[in-house]
Protein backbone atom coordinates (compact mmCIF):
# COMPACT_ATOMS: atom_id res chain seq x y z
CA UNK A 1 0.00 0.00 0.00
CA UNK A 2 1.53 3.32 -1.25
CA UNK A 3 -0.09 5.52 0.56
CA UNK A 4 1.50 8.80 -1.70
CA UNK A 5 -0.82 7.09 -4.56
CA UNK A 6 -3.82 7.15 -2.98
CA UNK A 7 -6.58 10.11 -3.35
CA UNK A 8 -6.85 12.37 -0.23
CA UNK A 9 -10.58 10.55 0.79
CA UNK A 10 -9.08 6.95 0.57
CA UNK A 11 -6.74 8.35 3.10
CA UNK A 12 -9.09 9.78 5.12
CA UNK A 13 -10.72 6.16 4.77
CA UNK A 14 -8.03 4.50 6.14
CA UNK A 15 -7.36 6.75 9.15
CA UNK A 16 -11.21 6.86 10.12
CA UNK A 17 -11.16 2.98 10.13
CA UNK A 18 -7.58 3.25 12.35
CA UNK A 19 -6.08 0.99 9.91
CA UNK A 20 -3.38 3.87 9.85
CA UNK A 21 -2.21 7.37 12.20
CA UNK A 22 -2.26 10.53 11.12
CA UNK A 23 0.91 10.83 12.85
CA UNK A 24 2.05 7.97 10.58
CA UNK A 25 0.50 9.38 7.15
CA UNK A 26 2.04 12.92 8.29
CA UNK A 27 5.33 11.38 8.77
CA UNK A 28 5.40 9.77 4.95
CA UNK A 29 4.78 12.64 3.27
CA UNK A 30 6.99 14.82 5.25
CA UNK A 31 10.00 12.82 4.69
CA UNK A 32 8.92 12.56 1.22
CA UNK A 33 8.84 16.44 1.22
CA UNK A 34 12.11 16.42 2.26
CA UNK A 35 13.70 14.79 -0.46
CA UNK A 36 11.45 16.41 -3.18
CA UNK A 37 13.23 16.89 -6.28
CA UNK A 38 10.64 19.29 -7.95
CA UNK A 39 10.91 22.61 -5.24
CA UNK A 40 7.40 22.83 -4.64
CA UNK A 41 7.57 23.74 -1.07
CA UNK A 42 9.20 26.82 0.31
CA UNK A 43 9.05 26.03 3.79
CA UNK A 44 7.88 22.52 5.80
CA UNK A 45 6.37 22.97 9.50
CA UNK A 46 7.36 19.59 10.53
CA UNK A 47 6.64 20.47 14.75
CA UNK A 48 3.47 21.75 13.45
CA UNK A 49 2.19 19.52 11.50
CA UNK A 50 2.97 16.29 13.68
CA UNK A 51 1.23 18.24 16.59
CA UNK A 52 -1.59 18.77 14.11
CA UNK A 53 -1.83 15.21 13.30
CA UNK A 54 -1.88 14.24 17.08
CA UNK A 55 -4.20 16.02 17.59
CA UNK A 56 -6.53 15.06 14.76
CA UNK A 57 -5.57 11.18 15.76
CA UNK A 58 -7.08 12.32 19.41
CA UNK A 59 -10.65 13.22 17.52
CA UNK A 60 -10.50 10.39 15.26
CA UNK A 61 -10.15 8.13 18.85
CA UNK A 62 -12.68 9.69 20.16
CA UNK A 63 -14.90 9.44 17.89
CA UNK A 64 -14.61 5.90 17.54
CA UNK A 65 -15.13 5.13 21.11
CA UNK A 66 -18.46 7.45 21.15
CA UNK A 67 -19.62 6.20 17.82
CA UNK A 68 -20.09 9.63 16.38
CA UNK A 69 -17.69 9.35 13.31
CA UNK A 70 -20.06 11.11 10.93
CA UNK A 71 -19.16 13.96 12.85
CA UNK A 72 -15.86 14.10 11.30
CA UNK A 73 -14.99 15.58 8.62
CA UNK A 74 -13.85 13.31 5.65
CA UNK A 75 -10.49 15.03 5.63
CA UNK A 76 -9.66 14.93 9.76
CA UNK A 77 -5.99 13.73 10.33
CA UNK A 78 -5.12 13.95 6.04
CA UNK A 79 -2.40 16.37 5.10
CA UNK A 80 -2.44 19.42 3.10
CA UNK A 81 -0.26 21.40 1.21
CA UNK A 82 -0.72 25.42 1.22
CA UNK A 83 -0.05 28.10 -0.86
CA UNK A 84 2.17 30.31 0.24
CA UNK A 85 0.08 33.39 -0.44
CA UNK A 86 -1.86 32.07 2.15
CA UNK A 87 -1.28 33.57 5.58
CA UNK A 88 -0.73 31.10 8.51
CA UNK A 89 0.19 32.37 12.15
CA UNK A 90 2.97 31.49 13.29
CA UNK A 91 4.68 31.24 10.59
CA UNK A 92 5.93 33.09 7.44
CA UNK A 93 4.20 33.71 4.41
CA UNK A 94 6.32 34.53 1.55
CA UNK A 95 4.34 35.27 -1.53
CA UNK A 96 7.24 33.84 -3.71
CA UNK A 97 9.13 37.05 -3.09
CA UNK A 98 12.01 38.89 -1.63
CA UNK A 99 10.04 41.24 -0.26
CA UNK A 100 7.89 39.28 2.25
CA UNK A 101 10.68 36.71 2.68
CA UNK A 102 10.85 37.49 6.49
CA UNK A 103 7.03 38.44 7.00
CA UNK A 104 5.04 36.41 9.84
CA UNK A 105 1.50 37.22 9.76
CA UNK A 106 -0.61 38.35 13.25
CA UNK A 107 -3.24 35.94 11.91
CA UNK A 108 -4.55 33.08 9.72
CA UNK A 109 -7.03 33.24 6.40
CA UNK A 110 -10.59 32.18 7.28
CA UNK A 111 -9.65 29.30 4.73
CA UNK A 112 -6.65 28.30 7.09
CA UNK A 113 -8.87 28.43 10.40
CA UNK A 114 -11.38 26.14 8.30
CA UNK A 115 -8.72 23.77 8.00
CA UNK A 116 -8.02 23.42 11.34
CA UNK A 117 -11.16 23.31 12.40
CA UNK A 118 -12.40 19.97 10.00
CA UNK A 119 -8.63 18.27 11.79
CA UNK A 120 -6.52 19.14 8.57
CA UNK A 121 -3.05 18.76 8.98
CA UNK A 122 -0.82 21.27 6.91
CA UNK A 123 2.47 20.38 5.83
CA UNK A 124 3.82 23.21 4.86
CA UNK A 125 3.86 26.57 2.26
CA UNK A 126 3.88 26.14 -1.43
CA UNK A 127 6.22 27.67 -3.88
CA UNK A 128 4.37 30.19 -6.72
CA UNK A 129 5.24 32.95 -8.71
CA UNK A 130 5.88 35.99 -7.00
CA UNK A 131 3.18 37.87 -5.60
CA UNK A 132 0.93 35.10 -8.27
CA UNK A 133 2.26 36.83 -10.75
CA UNK A 134 3.42 34.13 -13.66
CA UNK A 135 2.28 31.24 -15.40
CA UNK A 136 4.97 28.75 -14.84
CA UNK A 137 5.91 28.89 -11.30
CA UNK A 138 9.98 30.95 -12.49
CA UNK A 139 9.37 34.36 -11.45
CA UNK A 140 9.47 32.82 -7.59
CA UNK A 141 11.95 34.51 -5.42
CA UNK A 142 12.93 31.16 -3.86
CA UNK A 143 13.68 29.55 -7.41
CA UNK A 144 11.38 27.31 -9.95
CA UNK A 145 9.30 24.57 -9.60
CA UNK A 146 9.82 21.57 -11.64
CA UNK A 147 6.72 19.47 -13.18
CA UNK A 148 6.87 15.92 -12.00
CA UNK A 149 6.43 14.25 -15.39
CA UNK A 150 9.34 15.89 -16.66
CA UNK A 151 11.73 18.15 -14.37
CA UNK A 152 12.76 19.73 -17.14
CA UNK A 153 9.08 21.37 -17.48
CA UNK A 154 7.43 24.17 -15.75
CA UNK A 155 4.28 23.09 -13.16
CA UNK A 156 2.06 25.82 -14.68
CA UNK A 157 1.35 28.69 -12.32
CA UNK A 158 1.25 30.56 -10.17
CA UNK A 159 0.19 27.69 -8.48
CA UNK A 160 2.89 25.59 -9.40
CA UNK A 161 4.16 24.65 -6.40
CA UNK A 162 0.36 23.14 -4.99
CA UNK A 163 0.39 21.17 -8.44
CA UNK A 164 3.78 19.49 -8.31
CA UNK A 165 3.18 18.53 -4.59
CA UNK A 166 0.36 17.21 -4.86
CA UNK A 167 1.57 15.11 -8.75
CA UNK A 168 4.93 14.68 -6.94
CA UNK A 169 3.30 11.89 -4.10
CA UNK A 170 4.40 14.96 -1.58
CA UNK A 171 0.58 15.78 -0.22
CA UNK A 172 -2.33 14.11 -1.06
CA UNK A 173 -4.15 17.51 -1.85
CA UNK A 174 -3.58 21.16 -1.38
CA UNK A 175 -4.81 24.87 -1.62
CA UNK A 176 -4.06 27.21 -4.27
CA UNK A 177 -5.41 30.38 -5.32
CA UNK A 178 -6.70 31.55 -9.16
CA UNK A 179 -6.64 35.16 -10.58
CA UNK A 180 -6.58 34.10 -14.44
CA UNK A 181 -6.24 30.68 -14.11
CA UNK A 182 -3.86 29.62 -11.53
CA UNK A 183 -5.23 26.72 -10.25
CA UNK A 184 -6.46 25.16 -13.62
CA UNK A 185 -3.66 25.93 -15.82
CA UNK A 186 -0.99 24.53 -13.40
CA UNK A 187 -3.88 21.16 -13.09
CA UNK A 188 -3.84 20.42 -16.48
CA UNK A 189 0.00 20.77 -16.99
CA UNK A 190 0.31 17.96 -13.76
CA UNK A 191 -2.73 15.73 -14.56
CA UNK A 192 -4.91 17.28 -11.54
CA UNK A 193 -8.19 18.08 -11.24
CA UNK A 194 -8.53 21.38 -9.93
CA UNK A 195 -11.07 24.21 -9.29
CA UNK A 196 -11.74 27.88 -9.08
CA UNK A 197 -15.00 28.56 -7.15
CA UNK A 198 -17.45 31.11 -8.04
CA UNK A 199 -16.44 34.51 -7.06
CA UNK A 200 -17.10 35.01 -3.62
CA UNK A 201 -17.93 31.46 -2.43
CA UNK A 202 -14.35 31.06 -0.65
CA UNK A 203 -12.98 33.50 1.87
CA UNK A 204 -9.97 35.51 0.47
CA UNK A 205 -9.38 36.73 4.01
CA UNK A 206 -5.54 36.55 4.63
CA UNK A 207 -5.08 35.83 1.14
CA UNK A 208 -1.94 38.19 -0.14
CA UNK A 209 -3.85 39.72 -3.18
CA UNK A 210 -3.23 40.11 -6.53
CA UNK A 211 -6.15 41.44 -8.23
CA UNK A 212 -8.89 41.93 -5.35
CA UNK A 213 -11.64 41.27 -8.01
CA UNK A 214 -10.31 38.48 -9.58
CA UNK A 215 -8.42 36.47 -7.17
CA UNK A 216 -9.86 33.47 -5.58
CA UNK A 217 -9.01 30.18 -3.45
CA UNK A 218 -9.52 27.06 -4.03
CA UNK A 219 -8.37 23.01 -4.03
CA UNK A 220 -6.42 20.99 -6.44
CA UNK A 221 -6.61 16.86 -5.68
CA UNK A 222 -6.36 13.72 -7.79
CA UNK A 223 -9.60 13.45 -8.50
CA UNK A 224 -13.26 15.68 -8.43
CA UNK A 225 -13.99 13.57 -5.27
CA UNK A 226 -10.93 14.97 -3.27
CA UNK A 227 -11.56 18.87 -4.77
CA UNK A 228 -15.57 18.61 -3.44
CA UNK A 229 -14.03 17.34 0.19
CA UNK A 230 -11.72 20.00 0.29
CA UNK A 231 -14.30 22.78 -1.53
CA UNK A 232 -17.08 21.58 1.16
CA UNK A 233 -14.74 22.26 4.32
CA UNK A 234 -13.00 25.91 2.80
CA UNK A 235 -16.30 27.55 1.43
CA UNK A 236 -19.02 29.63 3.04
CA UNK A 237 -20.39 32.81 4.25
CA UNK A 238 -17.48 35.14 6.20
CA UNK A 239 -17.94 38.04 7.91
CA UNK A 240 -14.37 39.19 7.53
CA UNK A 241 -14.70 39.40 3.25
CA UNK A 242 -17.18 41.82 2.37
CA UNK A 243 -17.15 39.90 -0.94
CA UNK A 244 -18.61 36.79 0.48
CA UNK A 245 -21.46 35.90 -1.28
CA UNK A 246 -23.22 32.53 -0.11
CA UNK A 247 -24.96 31.69 2.51
CA UNK A 248 -23.72 28.20 3.87
CA UNK A 249 -21.23 25.91 2.92
CA UNK A 250 -21.08 23.42 -0.59
CA UNK A 251 -21.99 20.34 0.66
CA UNK A 252 -21.35 17.81 -2.52
CA UNK A 253 -23.75 15.10 -0.77
CA UNK A 254 -23.86 13.53 -4.89
CA UNK A 255 -20.47 13.04 -5.19
CA UNK A 256 -18.89 12.56 -1.44
CA UNK A 257 -21.89 9.91 -0.63
CA UNK A 258 -19.94 6.50 -1.09
CA UNK A 259 -23.46 4.48 -1.43
CA UNK A 260 -24.32 5.86 -5.13
CA UNK A 261 -23.16 2.97 -7.49
CA UNK A 262 -20.86 3.29 -10.39
CA UNK A 263 -23.49 3.09 -12.82
CA UNK A 264 -25.53 5.98 -11.15
CA UNK A 265 -22.32 8.28 -11.38
CA UNK A 266 -22.13 7.92 -15.09
CA UNK A 267 -25.52 8.16 -15.83
CA UNK A 268 -25.27 11.86 -15.04
CA UNK A 269 -23.26 12.63 -18.16
CA UNK A 270 -26.43 11.79 -19.60
CA UNK A 271 -28.78 14.58 -18.80
CA UNK A 272 -26.31 17.15 -19.43
CA UNK A 273 -26.05 19.81 -22.71
CA UNK A 274 -22.61 20.91 -22.97
CA UNK A 275 -21.64 23.87 -25.46
CA UNK A 276 -18.48 23.88 -27.07
CA UNK A 277 -16.82 27.51 -29.05
CA UNK A 278 -15.99 26.91 -32.36
CA UNK A 279 -13.43 29.70 -32.00
CA UNK A 280 -11.93 27.72 -29.10
CA UNK A 281 -9.92 25.83 -31.66
CA UNK A 282 -9.16 28.17 -34.63
CA UNK A 283 -5.67 29.26 -34.03
CA UNK A 284 -2.73 29.53 -31.34
CA UNK A 285 -3.69 26.15 -29.94
CA UNK A 286 -1.57 22.66 -30.51
CA UNK A 287 -2.24 20.01 -32.23
CA UNK A 288 -1.72 17.26 -29.34
CA UNK A 289 -4.12 19.53 -27.37
CA UNK A 290 -6.54 19.78 -29.81
CA UNK A 291 -6.59 16.64 -31.12
CA UNK A 292 -6.97 15.45 -27.60
CA UNK A 293 -9.44 17.91 -26.27
CA UNK A 294 -11.62 17.05 -29.48
CA UNK A 295 -11.31 12.93 -28.43
CA UNK A 296 -12.58 14.11 -25.26
CA UNK A 297 -15.58 15.73 -26.52
CA UNK A 298 -16.19 13.06 -28.82
CA UNK A 299 -16.31 10.14 -26.02
CA UNK A 300 -18.50 12.81 -23.74
CA UNK A 301 -21.44 11.88 -26.47
CA UNK A 302 -20.83 8.12 -26.48
CA UNK A 303 -21.81 8.53 -22.62
CA UNK A 304 -24.92 10.21 -23.63
CA UNK A 305 -24.13 14.16 -23.14
CA UNK A 306 -25.40 16.60 -25.51
CA UNK A 307 -22.75 18.49 -27.36
CA UNK A 308 -23.42 21.39 -29.87
CA UNK A 309 -21.19 24.05 -31.14
CA UNK A 310 -21.72 27.77 -30.83
CA UNK A 311 -19.13 31.05 -31.24
CA UNK A 312 -18.25 32.66 -28.02
CA UNK A 313 -18.18 36.15 -28.94
CA UNK A 314 -15.25 38.63 -27.77
CA UNK A 315 -12.33 36.06 -26.64
CA UNK A 316 -9.79 38.16 -28.69
CA UNK A 317 -10.39 40.79 -26.02
CA UNK A 318 -10.68 38.83 -23.00
CA UNK A 319 -6.58 38.69 -22.67
CA UNK A 320 -6.12 42.23 -22.88
CA UNK A 321 -8.79 43.42 -20.73
CA UNK A 322 -8.21 40.72 -17.92
CA UNK A 323 -3.82 42.19 -18.10
CA UNK A 324 -5.32 45.94 -17.45
CA UNK A 325 -7.42 45.15 -15.12
CA UNK A 326 -4.87 42.78 -13.01
CA UNK A 327 -2.44 45.50 -13.68
CA UNK A 328 -4.34 47.93 -12.51
CA UNK A 329 -5.37 46.52 -9.22
CA UNK A 330 -1.99 45.00 -8.62
CA UNK A 331 -0.82 48.50 -8.70
CA UNK A 332 -3.14 49.43 -6.17
CA UNK A 333 -2.85 46.95 -3.82
CA UNK A 334 1.13 46.39 -3.97
CA UNK A 335 1.72 50.62 -3.41
CA UNK A 336 1.40 48.73 0.52
CA UNK A 337 4.98 47.37 0.25
CA UNK A 338 6.82 51.06 0.51
CA UNK A 339 9.61 49.90 3.09
CA UNK A 340 8.20 51.59 6.44
CA UNK A 341 5.12 49.56 7.48
CA UNK A 342 6.36 45.77 7.12
CA UNK A 343 8.39 43.78 4.44
CA UNK A 344 11.86 44.52 2.84
CA UNK A 345 13.30 47.63 3.36
CA UNK A 346 16.63 48.83 1.69
CA UNK A 347 20.27 49.37 4.18
CA UNK A 348 21.11 51.43 1.14
CA UNK A 349 18.71 54.17 1.40
CA UNK A 350 19.49 57.92 3.09
CA UNK A 351 16.28 58.88 3.33
CA UNK A 352 12.89 58.25 3.06
CA UNK A 353 11.95 59.12 -0.35
CA UNK A 354 15.25 56.93 -1.21
CA UNK A 355 13.96 54.17 1.28
CA UNK A 356 10.54 54.10 -0.69
CA UNK A 357 12.36 53.99 -4.47
CA UNK A 358 15.34 51.54 -3.43
CA UNK A 359 13.41 49.14 -1.13
CA UNK A 360 10.76 48.19 -4.21
CA UNK A 361 13.15 48.60 -6.96
CA UNK A 362 15.15 45.57 -5.11
CA UNK A 363 12.32 43.93 -3.37
CA UNK A 364 10.14 43.52 -6.48
CA UNK A 365 10.92 40.58 -8.94
CA UNK A 366 10.95 41.43 -13.14
CA UNK A 367 7.24 40.49 -13.62
CA UNK A 368 6.00 42.53 -10.40
CA UNK A 369 7.64 45.42 -11.67
CA UNK A 370 6.15 44.73 -15.14
CA UNK A 371 2.72 44.44 -13.94
CA UNK A 372 2.70 47.56 -11.38
CA UNK A 373 4.43 49.72 -14.15
CA UNK A 374 1.76 48.51 -17.02
CA UNK A 375 -1.39 49.22 -14.09
CA UNK A 376 -0.31 51.98 -13.15
CA UNK A 377 -0.04 53.79 -16.79
CA UNK A 378 -3.81 52.40 -17.23
CA UNK A 379 -4.33 54.18 -14.15
CA UNK A 380 -2.90 57.47 -14.70
CA UNK A 381 -4.25 60.54 -16.19
CA UNK A 382 -4.98 60.77 -19.76
CA UNK A 383 -4.96 57.33 -20.28
CA UNK A 384 -7.92 55.68 -17.68
CA UNK A 385 -10.57 55.78 -19.76
CA UNK A 386 -8.69 55.01 -22.92
CA UNK A 387 -7.76 51.65 -21.11
CA UNK A 388 -8.68 50.67 -17.94
CA UNK A 389 -12.68 52.09 -18.51
CA UNK A 390 -12.69 50.37 -21.52
CA UNK A 391 -11.04 47.10 -19.89
CA UNK A 392 -13.88 47.57 -17.56
CA UNK A 393 -16.40 47.91 -20.28
CA UNK A 394 -15.32 45.15 -22.22
CA UNK A 395 -15.42 42.76 -18.83
CA UNK A 396 -18.99 43.55 -18.54
CA UNK A 397 -19.72 42.41 -22.62
CA UNK A 398 -17.54 39.85 -21.66
CA UNK A 399 -19.55 38.41 -18.81
CA UNK A 400 -22.84 39.13 -20.84
CA UNK A 401 -21.59 37.00 -23.64
CA UNK A 402 -20.75 33.82 -20.72
CA UNK A 403 -23.96 34.56 -18.93
CA UNK A 404 -26.24 33.95 -22.16
CA UNK A 405 -23.88 30.74 -22.67
CA UNK A 406 -24.09 29.51 -19.60
CA UNK A 407 -27.99 29.99 -19.56
CA UNK A 408 -28.23 27.61 -22.47
CA UNK A 409 -25.84 25.37 -21.35
CA UNK A 410 -25.37 23.31 -18.29
CA UNK A 411 -21.46 24.08 -18.77
CA UNK A 412 -19.09 25.45 -21.77
CA UNK A 413 -16.57 22.88 -22.64
CA UNK A 414 -13.08 23.70 -24.09
CA UNK A 415 -9.08 23.68 -23.73
CA UNK A 416 -7.33 24.80 -20.51
CA UNK A 417 -3.94 25.60 -21.92
CA UNK A 418 -3.14 26.29 -25.88
CA UNK A 419 -0.06 24.04 -25.30
CA UNK A 420 1.38 20.74 -22.70
CA UNK A 421 3.83 21.88 -20.07
CA UNK A 422 6.46 23.82 -22.16
CA UNK A 423 10.28 23.64 -20.34
CA UNK A 424 11.34 25.65 -18.12
CA UNK A 425 13.02 29.02 -19.29
CA UNK A 426 10.97 28.41 -22.69
CA UNK A 427 8.58 31.47 -22.24
CA UNK A 428 10.10 33.80 -19.64
CA UNK A 429 11.87 35.82 -21.58
CA UNK A 430 8.67 36.08 -23.85
CA UNK A 431 6.01 38.06 -21.53
CA UNK A 432 3.92 38.70 -24.47
CA UNK A 433 3.41 34.77 -25.39
CA UNK A 434 3.27 34.00 -21.70
CA UNK A 435 0.00 36.07 -20.80
CA UNK A 436 -1.58 34.61 -24.39
CA UNK A 437 -1.14 30.90 -22.80
CA UNK A 438 -4.31 32.62 -20.61
CA UNK A 439 -6.74 33.09 -23.52
CA UNK A 440 -8.82 30.09 -21.92
CA UNK A 441 -8.81 30.66 -18.50
CA UNK A 442 -9.18 34.31 -17.94
CA UNK A 443 -12.46 34.37 -18.86
CA UNK A 444 -13.57 32.75 -15.74
CA UNK A 445 -12.25 35.12 -13.56
CA UNK A 446 -13.25 38.04 -15.58
CA UNK A 447 -16.60 36.91 -15.42
CA UNK A 448 -16.66 35.27 -11.62
CA UNK A 449 -17.78 31.93 -12.60
CA UNK A 450 -16.71 28.60 -11.25
CA UNK A 451 -14.17 26.92 -13.97
CA UNK A 452 -12.60 23.20 -13.35
CA UNK A 453 -9.74 21.82 -15.08
CA UNK A 454 -9.38 17.50 -15.74
CA UNK A 455 -7.47 15.34 -17.49
CA UNK A 456 -8.86 14.31 -20.32
CA UNK A 457 -5.40 12.70 -21.70
CA UNK A 458 -1.78 12.82 -22.81
CA UNK A 459 -0.45 14.67 -25.36
CA UNK A 460 3.56 14.57 -27.12
CA UNK A 461 6.58 14.02 -25.16
CA UNK A 462 3.69 11.83 -22.61
CA UNK A 463 2.38 15.39 -21.05
CA UNK A 464 -1.02 15.34 -19.31
CA UNK A 465 -3.94 17.28 -20.92
CA UNK A 466 -6.58 19.14 -19.28
CA UNK A 467 -9.91 19.85 -20.46
CA UNK A 468 -12.19 23.04 -18.37
CA UNK A 469 -15.65 23.35 -17.52
CA UNK A 470 -17.37 26.46 -16.92
CA UNK A 471 -20.54 26.03 -15.44
CA UNK A 472 -23.06 29.13 -13.89
CA UNK A 473 -22.82 31.18 -11.01
CA UNK A 474 -22.86 28.97 -7.67
CA UNK A 475 -22.73 25.44 -9.95
CA UNK A 476 -19.74 23.71 -8.43
CA UNK A 477 -21.92 21.04 -7.41
CA UNK A 478 -22.89 20.08 -10.75
CA UNK A 479 -19.33 21.00 -12.30
CA UNK A 480 -17.65 18.39 -9.83
CA UNK A 481 -20.81 16.08 -10.88
CA UNK A 482 -19.89 16.15 -14.47
CA UNK A 483 -16.30 15.53 -13.50
CA UNK A 484 -16.91 12.89 -11.04
CA UNK A 485 -18.77 10.99 -14.01
CA UNK A 486 -16.54 11.32 -16.27
CA UNK A 487 -13.67 10.44 -13.85
CA UNK A 488 -15.67 6.83 -12.84
CA UNK A 489 -15.80 6.38 -16.59
CA UNK A 490 -12.54 7.02 -17.38
CA UNK A 491 -8.71 6.03 -15.99
CA UNK A 492 -7.24 9.72 -17.61
CA UNK A 493 -7.13 11.05 -13.55
CA UNK A 494 -5.57 8.07 -12.28
CA UNK A 495 -2.11 8.42 -14.26
CA UNK A 496 0.50 9.12 -11.69
CA UNK A 497 3.74 11.52 -12.37
CA UNK A 498 4.95 9.75 -8.57
CA UNK A 499 5.63 6.33 -10.94
CA UNK A 500 7.57 8.54 -13.51
CA UNK A 501 10.86 7.38 -14.47
CA UNK A 502 12.53 11.22 -13.88
CA UNK A 503 11.12 11.68 -11.00
CA UNK A 504 12.61 8.55 -9.29
CA UNK A 505 16.24 8.92 -10.77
Amino acid sequence: MDLRKMTALEIGALLRKREMSSPEVTKIFLDAATTDLTGAYISLDEDGALRAAANAQERIDTAARDGSEEELSLLTGVPVAVKDNICIEGGVTTAGSKMLRNFAPPYSATVVDRLHRAGAVILGKTNLDEFAMGGSTETSHFGPTKNPWDTSRVPGGSSGGSAAAVAGGLAPYAIGSDTGGSIRQPSAFCGLTGIKPTYGSVSRFGLMAYASSLDQIGPLGLDAKDCAAALSIISGPDEKDSTSNISAPFSFSNILDSQISEEERTKKLKTIKIGVPTNYFKEGIAEDVKKTTLAAIEKMKTFGATIEEFDLPLMDYAVPAYYIIAGAEASSNLSRYDGVKYGYRSKNAQDIRESYFLSRSEGFGTEVKRRIMLGTFVLSSGYFDAYYMKALRVRRLIKEAFDAAVGKYDVVLGPVSPTTAYEIGGQIEDPLAMYMADVYTVSANLTGLPALSMPCGMGENNLPIGIQLIGKAFSEEKLLEIADAWQTATDYHKCRAFESVLLQK
